[in-house]
């Protein structure tokens, strides 16, 4: 699962949000205690739009990040983008979400033209991805000069004296939640096993100064098991 590379990984990963694309925003709300509400109304602070301004928000999902995005700029165009149909399926079927532009898409070949938007989003996608430094490229490619590229992401457990108990979550809770809930056990040990393989905070925000970004900061939350991340492509 989370060892796989390449891919036999981009396909597992399909398949799996596939599968539990009806009640993924649930166990969000329950693997968190809420506190994903809060950490996308962050994001969309952080991507900073002018009015009218144009949103992409890339593995979309269900299309929580977009949708808040509108809740705080009515008027933006938001694009939801993502390569697992069944997803946006379930986000295209609420009612509130009807202004989202639904779009297939994977992060490594955006099907946009340059400088298009003023901001591109993601939730939970980079440690998902084959090639990291390849998706902050094509995500800076479609934004503006000036633009802001905002990373919601897990991170691995810090090495301190909560790291036994966030470790006993992430390997026992979540799997056992996920089961109750979706059915499918797998899924939800790949995420908690993919959260403690990736790179940590400072590593990622040194991938996106590599791939040119600038400005590059980010704030943890959660006891730093999740970070977001925020970049600026030059003006």
């Amino acid at each position: 699962m989370a060892h796989l590379q390449g891919e036999a990984r981009a396909r597992y990963v399909q398949n799996m949000f596939a599968r539990i694309a009806g009640r993924y925003d649930l166990m969000n709300r329950l693997m968190t205690a809420g506190q994903d509400v809060r950490w996308r109304r962050y994001v969309i602070a952080q991507a900073r739009l002018p009015e009218n301004g144009r949103l992409l928000d890339i593995a979309t999902g269900t299309g929580d990040i977009a949708y808040e995005g509108l809740k705080q700029h009515p008027g933006i165009t938001a694009v939801g983008g993502d390569f697992t149909i069944e997803m946006m399926q379930v986000g295209k079927r609420r009612p509130e979400r009807q202004q989202i532009l639904w779009v297939g898409a994977d992060t490594l070949a955006l099907p946009f033209p340059d400088n298009c938007f003023d901001a591109v989003t993601s939730g939970f996608l980079m440690r998902n991805v084959i090639d990291v430094p390849g998706a902050f490229r094509e995500q800076m490619r479609v934004t503006k000069p000036g633009g802001r590229i905002v990373v919601l992401e897990s991170s691995p457990p810090k090495d301190n004296w909560l790291r036994p108990f966030i470790r006993f979550h992430l390997n026992y809770v979540i799997p056992a939640l996920g089961r109750l809930i979706t059915g499918n056990g797998d899924a939800y040990r790949y995420l908690p096993d993919s959260t403690q393989q990736f790179k940590d905070p400072d590593t990622l925000a040194e991938i996106m100064r590599q791939t040119g970004l600038v400005n590059v900061e980010y704030r943890l939350f959660m006891f730093g098991t999740i970070a977001i991340h925020t970049g600026q492509k030059p003006e």
